[in-house]
């Protein structure tokens, strides 16, 4: 019996409203055809925007912005915590990441009793193992679960350190000052896994070196075991136990041969840095939005505009790259629907995160917290 909910977890995404209907607005932002953006809120560490644009059919990147308490008690460490849940294959493990995730960091915190690199790593793979979970339940009524998956890049600002995960090709590039050029230079954060990285395929081979096939080559492309560019994820289940890789599951799917360990993992790179005066904001990104902007380019949007809408801003940077790359105009973009839209680029999600030196040293934060996951937004 399938209960309430796994139902959620199965059952479609939110759809921003069509194109050619009237955009609206409320707490939660704006919807305008396929794209939803939360122009301008305040976290516990200064001011943030978000952005988000559909492509495929069903939206498969999901994301989430917390900030207040990052224990499970309200008297714990506050901080801000932004996860950016890039899915494949359909958006069931971008959703439950989204649903699971920041409910184990803050399990982990309070049981550690404080914000770790620990932490999140037992996050990580809780997540996995609950996410795994549920695709033995589900085994014979939707064995398609097991071959759905989603990169999880996550970011959290806790006692004045800056904590980064990664699992998969999101990124995050910090805008940062420097002194002596007298501007805000571009440093990538995160490290990523995409097959496409030497380092990647070196990283495989090692660890599988009795697999002369872990990476294969297809159509100009380098992928793992020839099926997938990442190789590192939550979910992939058919990559991870050998239990998924078999019938009912698509053939395309199926590897000729089993395997014992798993090919995949969704153990996340991660990295703990003091945050400092000069480090002026973060730019969260989906690879969506960094197949079309460099890091760069996308630090220097940030710095050389206004806050409000910045994120909205990046987006259409980047969307006008994408138009400009099938000569075509912008406005031309806009009026292709989702399914057909992926053709011109991905879905993307951007965060962008402004960071007050003033308010990361306090030790308290009064409010008021907030909570967005996809396009819901409370607060208290």
């Amino acid at each position: 019996m399938v209960t309430a909910g796994i139902l959620r977890i199965v059952s479609p995404c939110w759809k921003p409203s069509v194109e050619g209907e009237n955009s609206t607005r409320d707490a939660s932002g704006r919807f305008n055809g396929l794209l939803w953006h939360k122009d301008f809120g305040n976290h516990v560490n200064g001011d943030f925007s978000m952005a988000v644009v559909q492509a495929n059919n069903l939206l498969e990147d999901h994301s989430q912005l917390e900030s207040g308490p990052m224990g499970s008690l309200d008297s714990g460490p506050h901080g801000t915590f932004v996860g950016i849940y890039d899915g494949h294959g359909g958006p069931e493990t971008a959703r439950f990441v989204c649903d699971n995730l920041f409910k184990n960091i803050k399990k982990f915190t309070s049981q550690d009793q404080g914000m770790s690199a620990d932490v999140i790593m037992k996050a990580f793979l809780a997540t996995e193992e609950e996410f795994l979970s549920l695709v033995k339940e589900l085994w014979q009524e939707k064995p398609q679960i097991a071959s759905v998956g989603s990169c999880c890049l996550v970011g959290v600002i806790c006692n004045g350190y800056l904590y980064t995960a990664n699992a998969g090709d999101s990124r995050v590039v910090l805008g940062k000052w420097d002194k002596l050029d007298k501007t805000v230079k571009a440093v990538q954060l995160s490290s990523e896994h995409n097959a496409s990285f030497e380092s990647v395929r070196e990283e495989l081979q090692s660890r599988h070196p009795d697999d002369p096939q872990i990476v294969v080559l297809k159509h100009k492309v380098w992928r793992v075991k020839g099926l997938i560019q990442v190789s590192r994820s939550i979910g992939d289940a058919y990559l991870k136990k050998a239990e998924f890789n078999k019938e009912p599951l698509l053939p395309k799917f199926r590897l000729n041969e089993t395997f014992e360990k798993p090919i995949m993992t969704a153990e996340p790179t991660i990295s703990v840095q003091k945050i400092l005066s000069e480090d002026q904001f973060l730019i969260f990104g989906s690879d969506g939005l960094w197949d079309h902007l460099s890091n760069q380019e996308a630090v220097d949007i940030v710095n050389t505009n206004s806050r409000h809408g910045i994120a909205k801003k990046l987006l259409k940077a980047a969307l006008c790259e994408a138009a400009k790359k099938r000569e075509m105009r912008y406005s031309d973009l806009k009026k292709i629907d989702r399914g057909v839209r992926r053709h011109f680029h991905d879905d993307i999600t951007v965060v962008v995160l402004f960071l007050d030196s003033h308010l990361i040293s306090r030790n308290t934060y009064r409010g008021p917290f907030v909570s967005i996951k996809g396009a819901a937004y409370t607060s208290s």
